[in-house]
Protein backbone atom coordinates (compact mmCIF):
# COMPACT_ATOMS: atom_id res chain seq x y z
CA UNK A 1 0.00 0.00 0.00
CA UNK A 2 2.78 2.30 0.93
CA UNK A 3 4.38 1.56 -2.64
CA UNK A 4 0.79 2.26 -4.57
CA UNK A 5 0.64 5.73 -2.70
CA UNK A 6 4.21 6.73 -3.12
CA UNK A 7 3.36 5.66 -7.08
CA UNK A 8 0.32 7.94 -6.72
CA UNK A 9 2.56 10.71 -5.60
CA UNK A 10 5.17 10.25 -7.68
CA UNK A 11 2.79 10.56 -11.18
CA UNK A 12 0.87 13.39 -9.88
CA UNK A 13 4.09 15.54 -8.80
CA UNK A 14 4.94 14.62 -12.18
CA UNK A 15 1.89 16.04 -14.07
CA UNK A 16 1.83 19.47 -12.09
CA UNK A 17 3.19 21.96 -14.33
CA UNK A 18 5.72 24.40 -11.66
CA UNK A 19 4.60 27.17 -14.46
CA UNK A 20 1.26 27.33 -13.67
CA UNK A 21 1.83 27.67 -9.77
CA UNK A 22 2.01 31.51 -8.31
CA UNK A 23 4.81 33.42 -8.12
CA UNK A 24 5.88 35.51 -5.08
CA UNK A 25 7.05 37.66 -6.98
CA UNK A 26 4.19 38.03 -9.59
CA UNK A 27 1.94 38.48 -6.15
CA UNK A 28 4.13 41.39 -5.47
CA UNK A 29 3.65 43.06 -9.01
CA UNK A 30 -0.10 42.88 -8.78
CA UNK A 31 -0.30 43.96 -5.10
CA UNK A 32 2.16 47.16 -6.39
CA UNK A 33 -0.01 47.57 -10.01
CA UNK A 34 -3.56 47.03 -9.05
CA UNK A 35 -4.93 50.58 -8.38
CA UNK A 36 -2.92 51.67 -10.72
CA UNK A 37 -4.61 49.28 -13.37
CA UNK A 38 -8.12 49.79 -11.61
CA UNK A 39 -7.51 53.57 -12.10
CA UNK A 40 -6.86 52.78 -15.83
CA UNK A 41 -10.13 50.88 -16.22
CA UNK A 42 -12.10 54.00 -14.95
CA UNK A 43 -10.54 55.49 -17.69
CA UNK A 44 -10.60 53.86 -20.56
CA UNK A 45 -12.83 50.78 -19.88
CA UNK A 46 -9.72 48.32 -20.30
CA UNK A 47 -10.64 45.54 -17.69
CA UNK A 48 -8.21 46.10 -15.39
CA UNK A 49 -7.06 41.94 -15.33
CA UNK A 50 -6.20 42.72 -18.79
CA UNK A 51 -3.76 45.67 -17.96
CA UNK A 52 -2.30 43.43 -15.25
CA UNK A 53 -1.95 40.21 -17.03
CA UNK A 54 -0.42 42.15 -20.03
CA UNK A 55 1.80 44.01 -17.69
CA UNK A 56 2.73 40.35 -16.41
CA UNK A 57 3.17 39.02 -19.24
CA UNK A 58 5.09 41.53 -21.07
CA UNK A 59 7.45 43.04 -18.35
CA UNK A 60 7.58 39.45 -16.41
CA UNK A 61 6.00 41.30 -14.04
CA UNK A 62 8.54 44.21 -13.89
CA UNK A 63 11.56 41.98 -14.21
CA UNK A 64 12.66 42.13 -17.62
CA UNK A 65 15.45 44.05 -18.68
CA UNK A 66 13.23 46.20 -20.62
CA UNK A 67 10.63 47.14 -17.80
CA UNK A 68 13.50 47.88 -15.64
CA UNK A 69 15.62 50.26 -17.64
CA UNK A 70 12.43 51.84 -19.56
CA UNK A 71 9.79 51.97 -17.23
CA UNK A 72 7.96 50.38 -19.77
CA UNK A 73 6.14 47.44 -18.80
CA UNK A 74 3.81 46.77 -21.83
CA UNK A 75 6.46 46.18 -24.69
CA UNK A 76 5.26 49.03 -26.77
CA UNK A 77 7.40 50.18 -29.60
CA UNK A 78 7.88 53.85 -30.70
CA UNK A 79 5.94 53.90 -33.99
CA UNK A 80 6.83 56.94 -36.18
CA UNK A 81 4.98 59.11 -34.39
CA UNK A 82 6.30 58.75 -31.20
CA UNK A 83 7.69 62.17 -29.36
CA UNK A 84 8.91 60.92 -26.29
CA UNK A 85 12.14 58.94 -24.71
CA UNK A 86 13.54 55.63 -26.74
CA UNK A 87 14.95 52.35 -25.86
CA UNK A 88 16.76 50.03 -28.29
CA UNK A 89 16.19 46.65 -27.62
CA UNK A 90 16.55 43.36 -29.20
CA UNK A 91 12.59 42.08 -29.96
CA UNK A 92 12.08 41.12 -33.77
CA UNK A 93 12.80 43.37 -36.20
CA UNK A 94 15.05 41.94 -38.55
CA UNK A 95 17.50 44.31 -41.53
CA UNK A 96 17.09 43.49 -45.14
CA UNK A 97 19.29 40.70 -44.79
CA UNK A 98 17.31 39.26 -42.10
CA UNK A 99 19.37 40.16 -39.68
CA UNK A 100 18.20 40.89 -35.94
CA UNK A 101 18.54 44.94 -35.02
CA UNK A 102 17.06 46.41 -31.97
CA UNK A 103 14.07 47.43 -31.78
CA UNK A 104 12.98 51.02 -31.03
CA UNK A 105 10.58 50.93 -27.51
CA UNK A 106 9.15 53.83 -25.90
CA UNK A 107 10.90 54.71 -22.50
CA UNK A 108 8.80 56.55 -19.83
CA UNK A 109 9.75 58.43 -16.52
CA UNK A 110 7.73 56.01 -14.54
CA UNK A 111 5.91 52.86 -14.78
CA UNK A 112 2.51 54.47 -14.36
CA UNK A 113 3.08 56.33 -17.18
CA UNK A 114 3.29 53.42 -18.64
CA UNK A 115 0.19 52.16 -17.57
CA UNK A 116 -1.54 55.43 -18.85
CA UNK A 117 -0.16 55.06 -22.24
CA UNK A 118 -0.79 51.63 -22.90
CA UNK A 119 -4.65 53.24 -22.09
CA UNK A 120 -4.08 55.82 -24.54
CA UNK A 121 -2.12 53.68 -27.32
CA UNK A 122 -5.04 51.36 -27.21
CA UNK A 123 -8.18 53.70 -27.05
CA UNK A 124 -6.03 55.73 -29.52
CA UNK A 125 -5.39 53.25 -32.01
CA UNK A 126 -7.79 52.55 -35.00
CA UNK A 127 -7.15 48.88 -35.23
CA UNK A 128 -8.05 47.98 -31.56
CA UNK A 129 -11.14 50.57 -31.59
CA UNK A 130 -13.40 46.81 -31.69
CA UNK A 131 -12.13 45.81 -28.56
CA UNK A 132 -14.05 48.69 -26.97
CA UNK A 133 -17.53 47.44 -27.27
CA UNK A 134 -16.78 44.14 -24.91
CA UNK A 135 -17.46 44.90 -20.86
CA UNK A 136 -14.69 45.58 -18.89
CA UNK A 137 -15.71 42.29 -17.54
CA UNK A 138 -15.33 40.50 -20.32
CA UNK A 139 -11.46 39.45 -20.07
CA UNK A 140 -11.49 36.50 -22.54
CA UNK A 141 -13.14 38.56 -25.48
CA UNK A 142 -10.56 41.40 -24.64
CA UNK A 143 -8.00 38.80 -24.84
CA UNK A 144 -8.93 37.05 -27.68
CA UNK A 145 -9.53 40.50 -29.63
CA UNK A 146 -6.04 41.58 -28.54
CA UNK A 147 -4.79 38.89 -30.17
CA UNK A 148 -6.69 38.98 -33.38
CA UNK A 149 -5.86 42.90 -33.44
CA UNK A 150 -1.99 42.06 -33.20
CA UNK A 151 -0.77 43.11 -30.12
CA UNK A 152 1.61 40.22 -29.82
CA UNK A 153 3.03 38.15 -32.37
CA UNK A 154 3.00 35.46 -30.26
CA UNK A 155 -0.22 32.82 -31.17
CA UNK A 156 -1.10 31.77 -28.31
CA UNK A 157 -0.86 35.36 -26.42
CA UNK A 158 -4.93 35.08 -25.76
CA UNK A 159 -4.34 32.09 -23.75
CA UNK A 160 -1.70 33.03 -21.99
CA UNK A 161 -3.24 36.24 -21.03
CA UNK A 162 -6.69 34.48 -19.77
CA UNK A 163 -4.68 31.63 -17.99
CA UNK A 164 -2.61 34.66 -15.97
CA UNK A 165 -6.19 36.47 -15.25
CA UNK A 166 -7.70 33.00 -13.94
CA UNK A 167 -4.24 31.80 -11.92
CA UNK A 168 -4.04 34.84 -10.26
CA UNK A 169 -8.02 35.90 -9.91
CA UNK A 170 -7.43 38.94 -11.86
CA UNK A 171 -10.70 38.81 -13.08
CA UNK A 172 -11.62 40.28 -9.61
CA UNK A 173 -10.63 43.67 -9.99
CA UNK A 174 -12.98 44.32 -12.73
CA UNK A 175 -15.69 44.47 -10.50
CA UNK A 176 -13.99 46.67 -8.74
CA UNK A 177 -15.36 50.70 -8.98
CA UNK A 178 -13.37 54.04 -8.31
CA UNK A 179 -15.05 56.60 -6.47
CA UNK A 180 -12.85 59.68 -5.04
CA UNK A 181 -14.41 61.69 -2.48
CA UNK A 182 -13.76 65.03 -1.32
CA UNK A 183 -12.20 64.98 1.65
CA UNK A 184 -14.27 68.26 2.78
CA UNK A 185 -17.48 66.14 2.16
CA UNK A 186 -16.57 63.10 4.73
CA UNK A 187 -18.79 63.89 7.82
CA UNK A 188 -16.44 63.55 11.21
CA UNK A 189 -19.04 61.25 12.44
CA UNK A 190 -17.37 58.68 9.38
CA UNK A 191 -14.42 58.53 11.43
CA UNK A 192 -12.43 59.23 8.59
CA UNK A 193 -11.69 63.52 9.77
CA UNK A 194 -10.00 64.26 12.29
CA UNK A 195 -12.27 66.95 14.63
CA UNK A 196 -10.39 70.01 15.00
CA UNK A 197 -9.39 70.53 18.85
Amino acid sequence: MLVFKSALLFIMLIHLNPDESKKPYVQSYIEQYKFIAIDEMDRSGIPASIILAQGIIESNAGVSNLAIKSNNHFGIKCKSYWTGSAYYHPDDDRDANGKLIPSCFRMYDSVQASYADHSDFLMNTLHYQPLFVYDKTEYEQWAKGLQLCGYASDPAYADKLIRTIKLYNLHEFDYYAVQYIEVSKLKPSEGLVASPE
